[in-house]
């Protein structure tokens, strides 16, 4: 199991790391910095994932029209949803994260993988990942799901934050293409922001890797609906 939890607090984590914490990317063959080098949980501390639903999870619930879980359901659903995940991912460079006590999964797409520079054009060779992806969340319906996008540092901060709500925007309609209820879906960019890891080129500057999507999965329980309806 690859999974890693995430242990939330305030402030987003930093890493400078050399060539020595490398690992061979599954897609291009590609030389880069693993996480693994830098210590569990880097980039969990993120702000963006210490709040819920992207505009709130009233609305977005009664208008998905998600049933919701008892609660000893949901815990059992999040483990198989997240042992699933893990599964469908292997080897791909998709990291599964669990977000507090089972609150959300977040899923980080490879930086570098999913687009090219300057791109909101998703990479045919990931085409598949997110197709196995899209099933796992069609077959687990209680769940909103919030896309997040990012850039890298290429550009204007204008620019790169358009790009990046592009991404999001892009991952969001084939999900939606897939099967995904489009109205369990929403999404947001941060451009530049939230760089989750950076690492030293040849010339020793620390550049970032930000060139990614994640989709955050947040179960919603009985409660929730209830919450929701007034009830």
């Amino acid at each position: 199991m690859k999974v890693s939890r995430i242990l939330l607090s305030g402030t987003a984590a930093l890493a400078l790391i050399g060539t020595s914490g490398c690992v061979t990317d599954p897609n291009t063959g590609e030389r880069k910095a693993s996480r693994t080098a830098i210590g569990a949980g880097i980039g969990g501390t993120l702000g963006y994932l210490l709040g819920g639903a992207i505009g709130g999870d009233a609305a977005r619930i009664i208008g998905a029209g998600i049933g919701g879980s008892a609660g000893a359901v949901i815990g059992k659903q999040y483990d198989d949803q997240i042992r699933e995940l893990d599964e469908l991912t292997e080897g791909t460079g998709v990291e599964v994260e669990e977000v507090g006590d089972q609150e959300a999964i977040l899923l980080r797409m490879p930086d570098g993988v999913t687009f090219a520079t300057g791109s909101a054009q998703i990479n045919p060779g990931f085409y598949d990942t997110l197709n196995a992806v899209a099933q796992n969340l069609v077959n687990y319906p209680n769940s909103l799901i919030d896309v997040y996008g990012f850039t890298d540092t290429t550009g204007s901060d204008a620019l790169n934050q358009r790009l990046s709500e592009q991404r999001a925007q892009a991952v969001a309609d084939y999900l939606a293409a897939r099967g995904v209820a489009r109205s369990r879906l929403a999404t947001q960019g941060y451009g530049e922001q939230y760089d989750y890891l950076r690492v030293k080129t040849a010339d020793g500057v620390a550049e970032p890797l930000n060139r990614r999507v994640e989709i955050k999965i947040i179960p919603i329980s009985q409660d929730d609906v209830n919450a929701a309806r007034g009830n």
